[in-house]
């Protein structure tokens, strides 16, 4: 059973890699899925996201079609199901006792006054950084339900989670998914992470605002963020180089490929980063692990090193740093005073996005109050 679950996702991923999918509803005029008794309305706009896309119908449906060859029929309280709705994942509003173990997706809830809609966690509560997530934790308005790969499931039962909003990370425990769909709990794959532009991940903001109900605050909201990257479009950018990165416990370094969001957050602040043609741009894996004496070699006349925190410990002075290694001592930007680290918040920001490119910005030219940085701070 496995193998075969296993065989028709892989189809699934093909199919939607070439344009189509199994069993969807078909497409009318301007590639609206037709639904009978329904009347389209409109395609939610999209800047920067390509894994999704919205249609609107006038009766207050909504269709989110993902790249992973999925429909969802939003169907608002008290609507209908269309005969077409037998080839989608049906989602009754109001969606509750959500399980999310997609973590990038809690900020996004948050923003929409959603937290309310979540009700199990695959996180718990010392992992959140967000404040509302973890006060929620606390006062026992979320429960802890297991990681992605070993979910409750007693617990998902007994509370009637009416969504499990998952990680790709789900696709390397198929088994796991198929359990969840047998109990008929319906499954949507956060695929932000594969989004090539950074607010591409933010504007996942306007999936969630369909599922809620949200829309209009969605989209100010993620104009909000977008307005950083508009600010900055036309300024030169300082060609400085940043090299972001951390130590792992075995002594290695790990850094972000070239093709990565991060990469690109620092390209849109105005730098450079610091590995031009680093990683396979084909491989969905977002980082690249080296020696020391490799990193040294790439990054040793970076202008800023960023320490990724986010991952490991947060840092607060340089010596902290030269205890990884006595190597960073030789590096351009230890001997110039420009090091800094990120906190432990930045994976989760994923709402806010374009404040993390604002403090990059700030970094490389000095055009701000350190005092008033989010996401990055600098080393003493």
């Amino acid at each position: 059973m496995r193998r075969l679950f296993a065989l028709l996702l892989s189809l699934c991923l093909l199919f939607s890699l070439f344009g189509c999918s199994p069993e969807r509803p078909d497409q009318g005029e301007g590639d609206a899925p037709v639904l009978t008794g329904l009347t389209f309305q409109s395609e939610v706009e999209l800047d920067y996201a390509q894994c999704f896309h919205i249609y609107q119908y006038e009766e207050g449906h909504s269709l989110i079609r993902v790249d992973d060859g999925r429909d969802y029929l939003v169907v608002p309280e008290g609507g209908v199901v269309p005969p077409e709705g037998e080839n989608c994942i049906v989602l009754h509003q109001p969606i509750r006792n959500v399980y999310l173990a997609a973590t990038s997706a809690m900020s996004l809830f948050c923003a929409l006054d959603g937290l309310d809609a979540i009700r199990l966690s695959g996180a718990k509560q010392d992992a959140w950084y967000i404040p509302q997530a973890a006060q929620a934790m606390d006062e026992g308005k979320i429960l802890y339900a297991g990681k992605y790969s070993q979910p409750d499931f007693e617990l998902l039962l007994d509370q009637q989670c009416g969504l499990a909003v998952e990680s790709t990370m789900l696709l390397h425990a198929p088994e796991i998914q198929e359990k969840l769909e047998e109990l008929g709990i319906p499954v949507l794959i956060d695929r932000s992470s594969y989004e090539k532009h950074p607010l591409g991940r933010t504007e996942w903001i306007k999936l969630y605002a369909a599922l809620l109900g949200q829309e209009e605050q969605a989209e100010a909201l993620f104009q909000k963020q977008a307005q950083v990257v508009e600010e900055l479009s036309d300024f030169e950018n300082t060609e400085q180089t940043v090299a972001f990165f951390y130590v792992t416990d075995r002594g290695v370094v790990s850094v972000r490929k070239s093709a990565d969001y991060l990469a690109k957050m620092i390209e849109l602040a105005g730098g450079r980063y610091v590995f031009p043609d680093l990683g396979d741009p084909d491989n969905a894996t977002s980082g690249v692990t080296m020696t020391m004496e490799e990193f040294y070699a790439g990054a040793v006349d970076a202008d800023y090193i960023i320490y990724n925190a986010a991952i490991d410990d947060p840092m607060e002075t340089v010596d902290q740093l030269l205890d990884k290694s006595p190597l960073f001592a030789d590096f351009k930007a230890v001997k110039n005073g420009n090091v800094w680290c990120t906190g432990k918040y930045l994976y989760q920001a994923t709402d806010v996005l374009g404040g993390m490119i604002q403090d990059i910005h700030t970094m490389l030219t000095g055009d701000g109050s350190e005092t008033e940085l989010t996401f990055i701070h600098k080393l003493s």
